[in-house]
């Protein structure tokens, strides 16, 4: 035993004092504010709880000594959702520190049946079989995928376009568990371990060294599309007053046409809801006609969040996929949506896209489809309560200047977070990203630095670029290789013209999204397997 194992060890034998320290380092390593840089910490972040739990027995004892960790990290990490609705902020913080506990309870039960060292080999693919399970599901909030704490960290993620995030988060969590067994091992043990984390750390930068050497090697002839985003600057809670509907279109539309005089752009993008009125709905035909003649003016396509609402023929009853509203005078159901559209000058068929992953009880109560009841448990923000579920992606398709045809993927706000979801967009297609957001609920905190930060790994996992234009900012564009090529301060009305490059090929991570986590959760389950063995022949030989 190393002295400095028995130095954390007595610092274990605190109870509580691992479990602290762990939470700590989880949550300064994940992205905050762009002068705070500790991603770093996120590779040991986890040993102190590790070695405290070595000898642990009790479950009871492992379930407060993890939940506490876990509970300090989504404090430190989350706390800024509490802007948006104090009570939905709390309920986020306090189950999201549950979710996390799975994977140290399977750790927990390993250890129980095969040994200390057994389990901590096991614990990688426990974590990122869990990782990627729990986000499959309505109920998950998968903001906190272990691998996005070095969403930042550039140099070291490029592999990301191989493995994913998931990617990212295995690698991570093998170095702690190098770490553990470095403190923890004999000599040999720790000789070894520190061998291997030092190729741990080499192979990320030579991968990403290639990777900028081959850009270098390349000519540059991406097609190139020009667009101008435009952030408005408008307070989210005010702009759902109906009475601000005609300033706040006054604003868009001033602030589009001196772009579009001076820029002369392919394509114009507004932010997530930025029409907060259902402008597709018979009883705006007047605004839908106006903003067309503003476009034909213009002479360029529009890509703008809005409110959507569809409406069953009459009779109808509403299914389990879109239980929908009961509209009592016209005997109708009907569904709204947080919804993006792209509209070409001209008057043809509005390109729709309507949101898919939906904030849990912020913007959807999960499972709401198959249990009503459960619609009264919404934290509702302003404006956006109780949205419908999308059905399927949407490639919006228009011609630049160059008269040459592009394929848009559009992602709305949360929907940044989900791996697959993007990989969808771009297996079918899709030449470059956009993403339309509104990060006004959440002040001046850092959470709108950690939506950025995420945004970027989903650059690298599909070797596109973005155009990312939010409210109040942050709108940034990012090439695809996750680097920030042009900005808006936030908080600032203003908008921004660039050229953006568009991409054709496939990452291998883009063609296999899930292939890393369902190994890892086949291999978690051959583990389990083998330890319940090892302790069936420990229990014969007793």
């Amino acid at each position: 035993m190393t002295s400095l194992f028995r130095t954390m060890n007595q610092f274990g034998h605190s109870r509580y004092g691992a479990s602290v320290l762990s939470g700590v380092l989880l949550g300064l390593s994940f992205p905050s504010y762009p002068f705070i840089r500790l991603e770093l910490l996120a590779w040991v972040a986890l040993v102190p709880l590790l070695i405290s739990l070595a000898p642990l027995e009790r479950v009871g004892e492992l379930f407060r000594r993890v939940y506490m960790a876990m509970l300090i990290y989504c404090v430190i990490s989350l706390w800024w959702v509490s802007f948006a609705t104090l009570p939905g902020g709390l309920l986020t913080i306090v189950a999201q520190a549950f979710f996390l506990t799975v994977p140290l309870f399977a750790f927990y039960a390993i250890k129980k049946m095969a040994g200390y060292r057994f389990a901590l080999f096991s614990l990688p693919f426990l974590w990122i079989a869990w990782e990627w399970a729990y986000i499959q599901q309505d109920l998950s909030f998968g903001w906190l995928t272990f691998g996005n704490s070095q969403s930042n960290l550039n140099l070291m993620i490029q592999y990301a376009d191989i493995t994913g995030v998931w990617g990212v988060s295995f690698w991570l969590l093998w170095f702690n568990v190098l770490v553990v067994l470095a403190l923890t091992g004999s000599r040999k043990d720790a000789v070894r371990s520190v061998a291997f984390m030092v190729m741990m750390i080499v192979a990320p930068l030579f991968y990403a060294s290639v990777v900028f050497h081959q850009e270098g090697l390349v000519a540059q002839e991406n097609m190139l599309l020009r667009v101008t985003l435009v952030q408005p600057n408008i307070d989210p809670h005010e702009k759902w007053l109906s009475n601000n509907s005609a300033d706040i279109m006054e604003r868009y539309y001033r602030m589009t046409n001196r772009a579009v005089r001076e820029n002369r752009p392919d394509l114009v993008i507004w932010p997530e809801t930025a029409i907060p009125f259902y402008i597709l709905d018979s009883s705006y035909a007047n605004d839908l006609q106006y903003l067309r003649l503003l476009l034909r003016g213009w002479n360029t396509a529009l890509l703008t969040g809005f409110s959507d609402i569809v409406y069953y023929p009459s009779g109808n009853q509403k299914d389990s996929e879109h239980p929908g509203n009961n509209n009592r005078g016209m005997n109708r159901f009907f569904e709204t949506y947080n919804a993006s559209m792209m509209l070409l000058p001209g008057n043809g068929t509005p390109q729709i896209y309507r949101k898919m992953r939906l904030v849990p009880f912020a913007e959807r109560v999960p499972y709401v489809d198959y249990l009503p009841w459960l619609g009264h448990l919404t934290f509702s923000l302003a404006g956006i309560n109780g949205w419908g579920k999308g059905r399927d992606t949407t490639i919006m398709k228009l011609h630049s200047s160059r008269n040459v045809q592009v394929k848009i993927a559009n992602i709305i706000c949360y929907e940044s977070i989900f791996p697959g979801l993007v990989t969808e967009f771009v297996r079918k297609g899709a030449q470059v990203l956009t993403l339309v957001t509104n990060d006004g609920w959440y002040a001046t905190s850092y959470g709108p630095y950690q939506h950025l930060a995420i945004g970027r790994i989903r650059c690298i996992e599909n070797r596109r670029a973005m155009a990312r234009c939010a409210n109040t900012g942050l709108t940034v564009v990012i090439d695809k290789y996750g680097r920030i090529i042009a900005e808006i301060p936030w908080w600032q009305e203003q908008t921004l013209t660039t050229e953006v490059p568009l991409e054709n090929s496939l990452t291998f991570y883009t063609t296999n999204p899930d292939l890393l986590p369902k190994a890892a959760l086949a291999l978690s389950a051959l583990l389990f397997l083998i330890a319940f063995f090892k302790s069936k022949h420990k229990s014969v030989s007793a």
